[in-house]
């Protein structure tokens, strides 16, 4: 029996000794991929919002609100354009495509991020330049990733995400 992953996000597909083809569920590396993507989207808007946050010296909540914000919104760009680009989808049908399995991962990934962002206290740095806001950073991104990462292997599973957007 030998397994081969396709590109990007593909179905896993399983070789039988007989020869024929078994294909499987997304596997580890379809839903590492798919957190991945979702990371980028996520992090772009979670990192802008923190600046944003921290150099205009905002209390914690009205930080987390932003990057929260523009989390979403970035994330749900990167989203609709790539499965317009895949799928030849108009916006509407794009967003109708990816928006609930988006909103649970992305909301996963948030507030893990967040939670531990606020703890090791990079909201409430002087700079952004400071070792504490880095450091919030560096535990936040990670975090986000590992919290996340079986939310879209289940989601892939149950084919309530689609892969490879």
């Amino acid at each position: 029996m030998e397994t081969k992953v396709e590109s990007c996000c593909q179905v896993e597909q399983t070789q039988m000794d007989s020869g024929s083809t078994l294909e499987t569920k997304p596997g580890l590396i379809s839903s590492a991929k798919a957190t991945m993507h979702c990371l980028t989207g996520c992090t772009i808007g979670e990192v802008l919002g923190l600046m944003i946050g921290v150099s205009l010296q905002w209390p914690p909540l009205y930080t987390i609100t932003l990057a929260v914000i523009l989390a979403f919104v970035i994330g749900f760009i990167l989203a609709i354009r790539s499965v317009q680009a895949t799928e030849n989808l108009s916006i509407k049908a794009a967003f109708r495509a990816v928006w609930l399995g988006e909103v649970i991962s992305m909301g996963i990934m948030e507030l893990v991020m967040n939670v531990v962002d606020y703890w090791a206290g990079g909201m409430h740095a002087h700079s952004i330049f400071s070792g504490t806001f880095v450091l919030g950073l560096a535990l936040a991104i990670p975090a986000g990733f590992l919290a996340a990462w079986p939310v879209n292997y289940w989601l892939l599973s149950r084919e309530i995400k689609k892969c490879c957007h």
